[in-house]
């Protein structure tokens, strides 16, 4: 039987953070559902450094989501992947997402989110004290104040949780992902 995983994001997802797990949980044949707030098609954007201080942001592809959130039973998933963007920050707010995402802390089965996914992971406190995580280095209150101690590496794997800094990561964090679901 085939491992299904899920993809939780929203519009202002970072296209390289939705498209390279997407596909690469394809290519691994997974059966993989994108989930957003309902079904539709989300807009990605591209993040980029370019002589600013922070980065830039352009406009990306178009994903479909095939799921709502509220259609969700997180029991019938085999892993979870939370990209980032700005996607994160309105995500956390529908009020499904606790739900879901604590039933892959409370079976240990594997998480994976990269750069401001950390963002959706706030909603769970009580999954990440003295948890250790990486993120988009701008996450780090929002890590530690969720009682997670910010790790200073591009990938970081603390039990079921795989974290990645940014898009750049993306490759290493998939691997550990991949990984963790192919052991279950």
């Amino acid at each position: 039987m085939s491992k299904k995983v899920l993809i939780i994001a929203g519009d202002a997802v970072e296209a390289l953070e939705i498209y390279y797990p997407y596909f690469r949980c394809l290519e691994e044949g997974y059966d993989t559902v994108i989930a957003a707030s309902s079904a539709k098609k989300l807009h990605t954007v591209v993040h980029d450094f370019v002589g600013w201080e922070t980065y830039t942001e352009k406009e990306g592809y178009q994903i479909e989501a095939t799921a709502g959130f509220d259609e969700i039973n997180p029991e019938e998933y085999d892993g979870l992947i939370i990209p980032g963007g700005r996607a994160p920050e309105h995500i956390r707010l529908n009020e499904h997402i606790p739900a879901i995402v604590s039933h892959f802390f409370e079976t240990n089965k594997p998480i994976a989110a990269v750069c401001h996914a950390s963002q959706v992971l706030t909603t769970v406190k009580d999954h990440l004290i003295g948890r250790e995580m990486t993120a988009y280095i701008a996450c780090k209150p929002e890590v530690e104040a969720a009682g997670s101690t910010y790790i200073e590496e591009s990938n970081h794997t603390d039990g079921n949780l795989v974290t990645g800094h940014a898009w750049p990561d993306v490759p290493g964090l998939m691997k550990e992902f991949i990984r963790q679901v192919n052991s279950r």
